[in-house]
């Protein structure tokens, strides 16, 4: 078996929460090309759920399992009645965002903002766990602004720990509440690795998983030498493919992975039956689509590829052989 680390655990490797970016229709897609990997839905308020259209805010296909709903939110009764929502919609773990550094989030009082307040993320958390019996995870930077004492960070996990967290994403940058835009944040704060080190270390018995500029399979095998999952965002994004050898090198898992091609052919009748059931109501094409254009990166065609995919008048005609006719331009699928 030729695994680097053969752990059946689900949460060994996950695709980051992102916000535009991993809709359900991502989440289907990266599906097909790692079958264990945690995958994570885009942030959702509180707010969205408790007052507004639930069913698009929660629908999810099956074959996207295992998959968790991030909340974001900083009231627990309503995060209570979220996470109750979000069991009874079918998802395997319930994550609170305390990483998230953008001013409009930072209004609504949550995200990053809430390491400043750990005992009411506690009490959130306890409300949760009161109201589901899957898993309540927390998400979280490992400092704000300048406070890079590593004691900030500790007590953080410690006071949440002990309302009966178990599992911590721990993004190892700083959140810089003023001054740097979210894209900034996810690349100006400097990558502290050795912070997630040190809390696998105090705390051995939580479940800690990294986060933050991690790229090569080669990396997420160093990474597993010290903490117990590793969770990866743009580079999963961008080269969605990087994530084919996960599931036998990671997982032990000896079944071949899709091809491009198979993926690609995978999708299509996906797309067709949204189109079918939710094109009346506003879904279009590129909708699905644009989360594919990095399948074929760095491949001989790959710039053809992406322009079919994006080309505004063959996503006009809604067909969803359009994706076939694009990866009949790529010479080496």
């Amino acid at each position: 078996m030729n695994n680097e680390k053969s752990n059946k655990n689900s949460r060994l490797l996950s695709v980051a929460p992102m916000m535009d970016w991993t809709d359900r229709h991502c989440r289907v897609f990266h599906r097909q090309i790692t079958r264990h990997t945690w995958l994570y839905t885009e942030m959702v308020t509180t707010g969205a759920l408790v007052y507004g259209d639930v069913e698009r805010h929660l629908r999810f296909d099956e074959i996207e399992h295992p998959v968790a709903l991030q909340l974001g939110g900083s009231e627990p009764l309503d995060l209570a009645k979220s996470a109750k929502l979000g069991q009874e919609w079918g998802y395997d773990e319930i994550n609170l965002n305390c990483g998230c550094p953008s001013e409009r989030v930072q209004r609504g009082a949550f995200g990053a903002c809430l390491m400043n307040e750990p005992q009411l993320v506690a009490d959130c958390v306890k409300a949760m766990r009161d109201a589901v019996s899957i898993d309540v995870t927390v998400k979280h930077r490992i400092g704000i602004d300048k406070d890079e004492e590593y004691g900030f960070v500790r007590d953080f996990v410690g006071t949440i720990a002990d309302a009966g967290c178990r599992t911590f994403i721990v993004h190892a940058r700083n959140a810089i509440l003023k001054g740097l835009s979210p894209k900034e944040n996810r690349e100006i704060p400097p990558l502290r690795y050795e912070v997630a080190y040190a809390l696998k270390r105090e705390f051995p018995e939580l479940e800690i998983i990294i986060n933050g500029g991690i790229k090569t399979d080669d990396e997420i095998a160093l990474h597993l030498q010290h903490v117990d999952g590793v969770m990866l965002g743009r580079e999963a994004y961008h080269n969605p493919y990087s994530m084919a050898n996960w599931d036998a090198r990671f997982y032990g898992d000896d079944a071949a992975p899709k091809t491009r091609a198979e993926v690609l052919a995978a999708m299509v009748p996906y797309i067709a039956a949204q189109l079918a059931q939710y094109g009346g109501h506003g879904l279009k094409l590129n909708s699905i689509t644009r989360h594919m254009l990095g399948l074929t990166a760095g491949l001989p065609g790959a710039r053809a590829f992406r322009q079919m995919l994006s080309d505004p008048k063959r996503l006009a005609t809604a067909n969803p052989g359009l994706l076939l006719e694009a990866a009949a331009q790529i010479r080496s699928l």
